[in-house]
C-alpha cells in the first residue's frame, strides 16, 4: 500500500519581516536638497545615525540584510551590518530612491519657482511605477526567505510610498516625518505587504516643511 502524503491545513502561512530603515544624513538632507536618484554620500552625522539605528536594532534576530545601491543606503547598510555581525548586504537595485528627474538638487523653493503645482517635471517617476518595482522586489526576497527577518537599507520616498501603500493612504499623517535613520516594520503574508510599525518622528510647530520631506 502507498503511503498518502498528509497536508495539515491549518498550518500557519509562511511570512517574512522586513524592518525598513532610512539611510542617515547627507549634506543634501541638511541643505534641504531633493536627492532622488542622484548619488550622495553620507555625512559625519548621517554615519552616526546609521550606528545608533544599528543600536536600536540590537536585541533581535536578523537573517539577511539588503540595500538600495544608491551610496547613502548602501553605506547605512554596511554599518549597520558591522554593528550586528552580518554578512555583507546584498544590493537590490529596486530599492533605490524614486527618480524625481528635473528636480534634484533644487531645494524646495526652487522645485516651487521653477515648477509650480500642475506643470509637469520631466523624468518625475510616477508613484505607481515606484510600488510596482518595490513590491517586486519584496516578492521576490520573500519567496526565498519564508519566516526570516530581514532588515532592507532604502529612502524617504520609498518608506512613504510603501507607507501610503499598506494603509490604504493613511499614513504618514500630515506632521508625521520619515526621518534619517528611523526603522519601519512590514510583514510579507499571502502575497501582501502589511505595516506592523511606523516609526513615526512628529514635526514640531514652527518647523519648515522642507525639512519634513521624505524626498530629501
Amino acid at each position: 500500500m502507498c503511503a498518502q502524503r498528509i497536508t495539515d491545513t491549518t498550518a500557519e502561512p509562511a511570512l517574512t519581516t522586513f524592518s525598513v530603515v532610512r539611510h542617515g544624513q547627507t549634506d543634501w538632507n541638511l541643505h534641504h536638497r531633493i536627492q532622488g536618484s542622484t548619488d550622495i554620500p553620507l555625512n559625519a552625522t548621517g554615519r552616526a545615525e546609521a550606528v545608533a539605528a544599528a543600536q536600536r536594532l540590537q536585541g533581535r534576530r536578523w537573517d539577511a540584510i539588503v540595500t538600495s545601491p544608491l551610496l547613502r543606503a548602501a553605506e547605512s547598510a554596511r554599518i549597520i551590518a558591522s554593528e550586528l555581525g552580518l554578512d555583507d548586504p546584498w544590493v537590490v537595485p529596486a530599492l533605490t530612491e524614486r527618480h524625481h528627474g528635473a528636480i534634484e538638487g533644487l531645494t524646495f523653493a526652487e522645485r516651487r519657482h521653477r515648477f509650480p503645482d500642475g506643470v509637469v517635471v520631466p523624468g518625475l517617476e510616477t508613484r505607481r511605477d515606484v510600488i510596482d518595482r518595490v513590491l517586486a522586489a519584496l516578492a521576490a526576497l520573500a519567496a526565498g526567505r519564508a519566516d526570516q527577518r530581514v532588515l532592507v537599507l532604502s529612502h524617504g520616498g520609498i518608506i512613504g510610498t510603501l507607507l501610503r501603500h499598506a494603509t490604504d493612504g493613511e499614513r504618514p499623517r500630515h506632521g508625521e516625518l520619515i526621518a534619517n535613520g528611523s526603522v519601519h516594520d512590514f510583514r510579507w503574508e499571502n502575497n501582501q505587504l502589511l505595516l506592523t510599525h511606523f516609526d513615526a518622528t512628529t514635526r514640531s510647530p514652527g518647523s519648515g516643511g522642507d525639512a519634513a520631506s521624505p524626498l530629501l
